[in-house]
C-alpha cells in the first residue's frame, strides 16, 4: 500500500529548504572577500572589483600577495606565500596575480617562493601551480623529510589553463597559451601555444609567418559585418536552415 503523503509535512520541509538555501546565498554574498570588506585578511595589494568566494579555500601569507583588479576567485581556492603562515618574507611580493584573473573552483596557487600570473588568464577547475616540489636525494630519509627544492613559476597573460592542469616548479609559459586538462607543465612554454600530455608538449602552434601549425580543425570565426544591426541579427536567428542556406548563395551585392 502506497504511504499517506502528509501535506502539511511536505510543505513544512519546502519551507526548511528555502530558508536553507536563502540563508546559504547570504553566507556567500557575506562571507566574500573584497577590497572593501577583507574581513580578517590583510592583501599587499587587491585591485578593484576583486571578488574572493566564500567559502575560501587555505588563504596565508596576504601580506605578500598581490591581486589586480576584477579578479573573481572561485570557491575553495588556496592561495599561500610562504612554506607556513606568520614568516616574515622580505618587502617584495611573492604571489602576483594580474588584472581580470579567473581562478577556477578548487584550485591551488603555492607559492614558496615567486609566482607570477599575468592578467587575463583564465583557470579551469582544480588547476594545481607550485613553485616548491619534494626532493630525494638522499635515498635513505623519507621523501617528505628532506628539504624542498623551488623555482620561480611565470604565467604569461591571456593563458588558458584546463581543468586539473598542474603547472610545476621553474614553469615560464608564454602569452596567450592554451594548457590543456591535465596536462603537467614544466620548463618553457613559447607564446601562442598549446599544451597537452604529462609531461606537457607543445602540439599546436601559431607564428605570424605560418599561421596556426597543424591548422585548426574549425574554421575562425567570420566577423560581424559593419553595419548590421543588432535587430538584423534577431531576424536572422529565427530563420529556419532552408532559408538561411539560400541567403547564403546570394552575391553581397544582392
Amino acid at each position: 500500500m502506497p504511504k499517506r503523503k502528509n501535506t502539511f509535512s511536505s510543505w513544512r520541509r519546502g519551507l526548511v529548504q528555502r530558508a536553507v538555501h536563502a540563508g546559504w546565498a547570504w553566507a556567500q554574498r557575506t562571507g566574500s572577500v573584497t577590497a572593501e570588506h577583507p574581513g580578517r585578511y590583510r592583501f599587499g595589494a587587491m585591485g578593484t572589483g576583486t571578488r574572493l568566494a566564500f567559502p575560501l579555500g587555505t588563504v596565508f601569507g596576504e601580506p605578500w600577495i598581490h591581486m589586480g583588479a576584477h579578479c573573481i576567485i572561485g570557491e575553495q581556492v588556496t592561495l599561500t606565500a610562504g612554506l607556513m603562515p606568520d614568516l616574515d618574507l622580505g618587502p617584495d611580493p611573492i604571489l602576483r596575480i594580474g588584472d581580470g584573473v579567473v581562478l577556477g573552483r578548487g584550485s591551488h596557487v603555492i607559492a614558496d617562493t615567486t609566482v607570477t600570473i599575468g592578467s587575463d588568464c583564465y583557470f579551469g577547475p582544480y588547476v594545481y601551480v607550485t613553485s616548491t616540489n619534494h626532493s630525494y636525494d638522499d635515498p635513505h630519509e623519507p621523501i617528505g623529510k628532506q628539504w624542498p627544492r623551488m623555482e620561480p613559476v611565470e604565467i604569461g597573460p591571456g593563458c588558458w589553463i584546463g581543468t586539473g592542469a598542474v603547472i610545476l616548479p621553474g614553469a615560464r609559459i608564454g602569452r596567450n597559451v592554451v594548457v590543456a586538462a591535465g596536462a603537467v607543465v614544466r620548463g618553457a612554454v613559447p607564446d601562442h601555444a598549446v599544451v597537452a600530455g604529462a609531461p606537457a608538449r607543445v602540439v599546436r602552434r601559431w607564428t605570424p609567418a605560418d599561421g596556426w601549425q597543424p591548422p585548426l580543425r574549425t574554421p575562425p570565426p567570420v566577423p560581424i559585418p559593419e553595419g548590421v544591426t543588432p535587430e538584423q541579427l534577431r531576424a536572422l536567428s529565427d530563420l529556419d536552415e532552408e532559408t538561411t542556406a539560400r541567403l547564403a548563395e546570394l552575391e553581397p551585392e544582392s
